[in-house]
Parts: structure tokens; C-alpha cells; sequence
């Protein structure tokens, strides 16, 4: 399967929950970073870093794009417990498992309002 969970977000995301880096209540559609965050982001910090930001890639997809990550979950700050949410879902929509599962997992760790 070509969309595989990405543990460098995965821990990346523990990691912030860990040190209380988390919004619990937030609007993804609103949170979620733009096409321009995104493109500032890269450029300040690079793809290893952008990388880290996603639950999920896409191997079918060239290194380096941003087609390759799937599944945000923050704001290139904090996690967001709406992005989680919506990474899980899309996931078990799409029968990403281990996404799916990685996505639940952290959310056990982020209080609900």
C-alpha cells in the first residue's frame, strides 16, 4: 500500500502532547495550515521537517512535493486535537489502518474541551 503511517509525525506528535503543545478546541477547516503556511514553512524549515507535520505518505509520490504527506495534524506549532480527529477519520474512510490507529492513539492523550 503506498500510503504508509510516517513515524517521524507520529513521534513528532507525542512529543509536543508530551510538553502540553496541543489545541483542544479548534475549527481544522479553519486551523489547518494554507497553501501559503505551508510554502513558508518549507522554505524556513525544509521537507524533513514539513514531513513531520503529517501522519502519513504517500510512497507513490515523488520525495520532496507536497503530494507526498498525508494526514496533518497541526499548525507548525501545535497539534491540533480537530487535525487528529480529521486524520482519523479520513483514514478508516480510506482503510488506512495503522493511520487510523496512530491518529486514535493520540487522541487518547488530548482532553476533549
Amino acid at each position: 500500500m503506498p500510503v504508509q503511517l510516517n513515524p517521524s509525525g507520529r513521534d513528532h506528535a507525542r512529543d509536543l502532547i508530551d510538553k502540553d503543545q496541543y489545541v483542544k478546541g479548534s475549527d481544522w477547516s479553519e486551523a489547518q495550515p494554507s497553501p501559503g503556511d505551508e510554502n513558508d514553512f518549507l522554505e524556513r524549515n525544509g521537507w524533513e521537517a514539513y514531513a513531520r507535520w503529517h501522519l502519513a505518505e504517500d510512497t507513490d509520490e515523488s520525495e520532496e512535493t507536497k503530494g507526498r504527506y498525508k494526514f496533518p495534524f497541526g499548525d507548525f506549532r501545535r497539534v491540533h486535537r480537530s487535525g487528529l480527529v480529521a486524520a482519523k477519520q479520513r483514514a478508516g474512510e480510506w482503510d488506512y489502518g495503522d493511520v487510523e490507529a496512530a491518529a486514535d492513539a493520540l487522541l487518547q492523550d488530548v482532553p476533549a474541551d
